[in-house]
């Protein structure tokens, strides 16, 4: 398929749509809600989902008044500081679900859901996390509320558990294509549980995402190391072709007999997400049926001023996804290493960041 230049009017927001591919706004936040720039996002077709950041929610409840006036209340009453954290989080999920709701039915629930991480603190284990996941979700009270977990061990695990009663997640931090393996175990798993207890499969969705952005830097960090003949030419091509083994996995999970077996009790495929940021090339080049771009404002805004989409660069592309992996490997890329130190990376800033979180709304409820 020919380059397509998109110069204006949100058209290449369309042309992914039309190539199979959700675009979803990365970065949740109260602002957006009480503005209405979210309902007009919503109601001009530019998103068709959104995922939040505990990083920014923290920066929003220390930086402005967005949530004054709920950590007020919630001081008044004494609240601790853990239900506190979940009271505004459930507050932004539902309200974000609400303005999503004519996505989600139009779509007949394949789109306009959104996703959040529950309030736990990250590492505390399985059956912790599982319910803290459930928690939340009963909070929203909402059918497209998605409960965002990690990729982890115990994530996966309580990823299961959720699935298995019919709660939908979001898994995140796929660094590797082997992790993105036990993912789909996870769900299969959870899947056939929830068949079992007699649970409506069409009504548990769940999407996986990849941190590409980060793939390629941590990747590209080691190239410059290494400092060889081919490592300039190799820069920035790593998350590439992870996506498309991915994606390969991906379509062969799909193909399975299991697979055929929980489709034909009503299950969604779980959708494939490219936790993009602000990183526009990513947009325009990781294009595939099925797929969710999750991107922050800031790229949504430069995706749709000059986007250019090449169609699909993932199906069919495996072979030229493991010829960049053994080109970079020759390189001296090490990618179990590169996979362990994203790992405890991604673990470290979700430490962090709900630590910032807690912090913030903690202050809040002090002024």
């Amino acid at each position: 398929m020919g380059e397509r230049t998109v110069t204006s009017g949100g058209e290449v927001l369309q042309e992914l749509l039309a190539e199979g591919v959700s675009p979803w706004l990365d970065g949740l936040r109260r602002s957006l809600l009480t503005s209405g720039a979210l309902a007009r996002l919503v109601a001009g077709g530019r998103v068709r989902g959104v995922t939040s950041d505990p990083a920014v929610l923290a920066a929003e409840v220390s930086g402005g008044t967005a949530y004054a006036q709920q950590l007020s209340h919630l001081a008044c009453r004494s609240v601790p500081l853990t239900t506190a954290v979940q009271a505004l989080c459930a507050y932004d999920l539902r309200a974000a679900c609400d303005e999503l709701r004519p996505v989600f039915d139009s779509t007949d629930g394949l789109d306009g859901h959104v996703s959040m991480d529950p309030v736990v603190r990250p590492g505390s284990g399985a059956r912790a996390t599982a319910d803290a996941a459930a928690a939340l979700h009963l909070a929203a009270c909402r059918p497209n509320a998605l409960v965002k977990l990690p990729a982890t061990d115990d994530g996966l695990a309580a990823a299961g558990e959720c699935l298995a009663r019919g709660i939908g997640v979001h898994v995140t931090g796929i660094h590797s294509v082997r992790r993105y393996e036990q993912v789909v175990e996870a769900w299969f798993g959870g899947l056939e549980r929830a068949r079992a207890a007699g649970l409506d499969l069409a009504a548990v969705p769940s999407v996986a995402s990849l941190p590409v952005a980060r793939i390629d830097a941590e990747a590209d960090g080691w190239l410059r190391e290494t400092g060889g003949r081919d490592a300039a030419g190799l820069l920035g091509t790593a998350a590439l072709a992870v996506a498309r083994l991915v994606y390969r996995r991906y379509e062969e999970g799909l193909g399975s007999v299991r697979w055929r077996a929980l489709a034909s009790a009503g299950a969604r495929p779980q959708r494939l997400m490219w936790a993009v940021g602000s990183g526009v090339p990513y947009v325009e080049s990781l294009v595939a049926w099925g797929t969710v771009s999750a991107m922050s404002e800031a790229a949504l805004v430069a995706v749709e001023e000059r986007g250019r989409l090449r169609g699909d660069t993932l199906t069919g592309q495996d072979g030229a996804g493991r010829g960049a992996v053994a080109r970079l490997e020759r390189a001296g890329i090490p990618f179990d290493e590169v996979t362990k130190t994203l790992e405890a990376e991604s673990l470290a800033q979700a430490v962090s960041s709900w630590r910032g979180l807690r912090d913030a709304v903690g202050a809040g409820l002090r002024a």
